[in-house]
């Protein structure tokens, strides 16, 4: 059985692309538009990994992250924050709110499946 990545992004283009790659490395793809969707979807499933990003309505990702972290249901979950807030501020934020990686955007296709697997560890 595949293994499921929540992908959290507001925009669609984003949310396209990501899809794509990761069901082309061969992953099954849930997808919430906003930080709120994403805690809703937690809720109720449980995803290997998520990828997050920062800027979105409702709840944004650090938030969400903090949230995520704070509930032991979820503490083990590798969370990937993927967004434009690419300055060393942010990415230290979002670390030390506890992501697990952080990649700014635009970002190479080849890195974010290879940083995703290598958070799974699978290959």
């Amino acid at each position: 059985m595949a293994k499921t990545i929540l992908v959290v992004d507001d925009d669609p283009n984003i949310v396209i692309a990501v899809e794509f790659l990761m069901r082309h490395a061969g992953f099954e793809v849930a997808i919430a538009r906003d930080g709120q969707q994403a805690l809703d979807y937690l809720a109720e499933q449980d995803p290997a990994l998520m990828i997050l990003d920062v800027m979105m309505p409702n709840k944004n990702g650090f938030e969400v992250c903090e949230e995520v972290r704070a509930d032991p249901r979820w503490a083990t979950m590798p969370i990937l924050i993927l967004t434009a807030k690419g300055r060393e501020a942010e990415k230290i934020k979002g670390l030390a709110l506890g992501a697990n990686a952080y990649l700014p955007k635009p970002f190479s296709t080849h890195d974010l499946v290879e940083l995703v697997k290598s958070l799974l560890q699978t290959g």
